[in-house]
């Protein structure tokens, strides 16, 4: 059994993972990630509305916390979920709220 004291860390990454989806375009994001697979900043730019560089401060956040990684392919770069637990987490919320 995880408890704080015995466990702290676990709490942590926990606890910043979800600081990271706790924005509605960010979990739009991910939303987007489980469900596409990958995408690149032009798709999720024309899906939120937003400008570039707000889109990219948006991924710049779920790449630090772990949540996505990146692949380049020529000059666009392709997001994904990078950790399962993430979009399993994601998924299970998904099912609650959008279904």
């Amino acid at each position: 059994m995880h408890v704080y004291r015995t466990d702290p860390e676990s709490f942590i990454e926990l606890a910043d993972i979800l600081k990271a989806l706790a924005h509605p375009q960010r979990l739009c994001i991910v939303k987007t990630l489980c469900e596409k697979g990958e995408s690149n900043v032009t798709d999720m730019q024309d899906c939120l509305d937003e400008a570039q560089s707000k889109v990219s401060q948006h991924l710049s956040k779920l790449k630090s916390a772990g949540i996505i990684a990146g692949r380049r392919e020529g000059t666009s770069i392709f997001y994904s979920i990078y950790d399962e637990r993430v979009r399993r987490l994601v998924q299970a919320i998904i099912n609650e709220f959008f279904v």
